[in-house]
């Protein structure tokens, strides 16, 4: 599944030359980095717990810009890294019309501005990223209090405290590739192949913008979204941050979060937004306690907007991520949530902010338990079985993969990066009855409750 964000294109401040990263924004971040760091890096510290943001309002996404309390229909449902490449990102938001019930909006539990106490400078902050943001950094100093602004900040940041999460346990390095999108924006995709722990892991951010196209306005407008453009034009921008684990030893999970923002602007200016995403994990053998663990972390981010979020957000995480052809889900589930607009957009970007802040602290305490764990050939050959059944998740049910690589011009390695590099498909494969394989199919075609 991935994560993108739209944003609108700003007439005045933000053209479409200024939104592309520049050679001015990249050299003032280096000369940041040089003057506070003796070997230049953008990855200050290990510290990789959770930042303790302040968490708000979350429900199952709009259609528009509807009043709260309001249960939406019409969920847009991203799914795998595609989001992460430009052509993507647009294609696979606007692709996923599902429909999920929603959830009732909830009334602010403490201040929004606490979380804006806690953003700080934007220079200080983009010292921290794994490179110079997708945006130049200039343009972001002179408009912090957007929203746009405020997000792509978050999964920079995000990226990063993953990444350097991941390092420190893996012992390998990211290779940090940054890449253009001519119509608008680009992204930086991380990655790192056959690390001692991991084989392959991903952690990619995307902000693209521009004009939807005409089928992408089309799709939009039949899951119920009123849009009015001007000369059948209408900017978004898109952004989001999107990452898939694959671990080498098969009782460590696999692990997939994306967290994004769609803007549009309209012709009378008013703008439309919303927000999407969730973390959902994939073992390949039961765990209990590493179910509830993950679970508890995602569960308690919620609870803190809303008692009914946590409840909500599993169901729709398991009917999203489910393989209709093998009557099973992809894996022991999480949180999932679109279309989210109300009750404010303060409050709406505080909650995925919350959440974004789980994806270090709900994984990793899993990956250090399992670090030494031993395991045999039988036990490796099932993880690559359960690798297959993800693979055929990402490329015959996630919309964004799909409607990714079948637009011109999608970033082909962006949209792929979700992919294992080994998987095994066996003829008329069953695990043997009372088997741990046969536990852990029997969890997957019926999903627990673990908390």
């Amino acid at each position: 599944m991935a994560t993108i964000v739209f944003c609108t294109v700003n007439k005045t401040a933000r053209s479409t030359a200024t939104r592309c990263s520049s050679a001015s924004g990249r050299e003032t971040l280096r000369q940041f980095s040089s003057a506070h760091s003796p070997s230049a890096t953008w990855l200050p510290g290990a510290r990789w717990f959770s930042r303790g943001t302040g968490v708000r309002f979350m429900s199952h996404g709009t259609a528009g810009r509807a009043a709260a309390g309001r249960i939406r229909r019409g969920a847009l449902a991203l799914g795998g890294a595609a989001a992460v490449t430009a052509a993507a990102a647009v294609a696979g938001l606007l692709a996923n019309a599902n429909h999920f019930p929603r959830a009732h909006m909830a009334t602010r539990v403490s201040p929004a501005a606490e979380d804006r106490e806690q953003e700080g400078d934007i220079v200080e902050r983009c010292r921290g990223f794994m490179c110079p943001p997708v945006t130049d950094i200039n343009v972001l100093q002179g408009s912090k209090e957007e929203m746009r602004t405020r997000m792509e900040m978050l999964i920079m940041e995000t990226q990063a405290e993953f990444c350097r999460a991941l390092q420190e346990v893996d012992g390998g390095t990211f290779k940090v590739d940054r890449w253009d999108r001519k119509e608008g924006g680009g992204g930086i995709s991380c990655v790192m192949q056959d690390g001692k722990v991991f084989e392959k892991a991903g952690v990619n951010v995307s902000v693209v913008f521009g004009h939807l196209t005409e089928e992408a306005a089309k799709q939009m407008r039949s899951r119920g979204k009123v849009l009015k453009g001007k000369d059948g034009k209408l900017p978004f921008c898109a952004m989001g941050v999107s990452s898939v684990i694959h671990p080498k030893n098969p009782h460590i999970p696999t692990v997939h979060f994306n967290y994004r923002y769609f803007e549009i602007e309209e012709e009378d200016g008013a703008k439309q937004w919303w927000f999407g995403g969730g973390t959902d994990l994939t073992p390949v053998y039961v765990n209990k306690e590493d179910a509830f663990q993950f679970h508890n972390t995602l569960k308690e981010a919620c609870d803190k907007h809303h008692s009914q979020y946590y409840p909500d957000f599993k169901k729709w995480c398991d009917r999203y991520f489910y393989i209709r052809h093998r009557g099973e889900t992809r894996g022991i589930g999480g949180i999932f949530f679109d279309d989210l607009d109300s009750p404010s957009q303060e409050e709406a970007f505080s909650f995925v902010k919350s959440c974004a802040g789980t994806v270090v602290p709900c994984y990793l305490p899993i990956v250090y338990k399992h670090l030494n764990d031993s395991f045999t050939d039988e036990e490796k050959d099932w993880q690559q079985v359960r690798r297959g059944r993800y693979v055929e998740f990402n490329l015959v049910y996630d919309r964004g993969v799909k409607f990714g690589l079948a637009t011109p011009g999608s970033r082909i390695e962006s949209i792929l990066m979700s992919l294992p590099l080994t998987a095994r498909w066996e003829y008329m494969h069953e695990p043997a009855k009372g088997s741990l394989e046969a536990e852990m199919l029997e969890v997957l075609r019926n999903p627990k409750e673990w908390v």
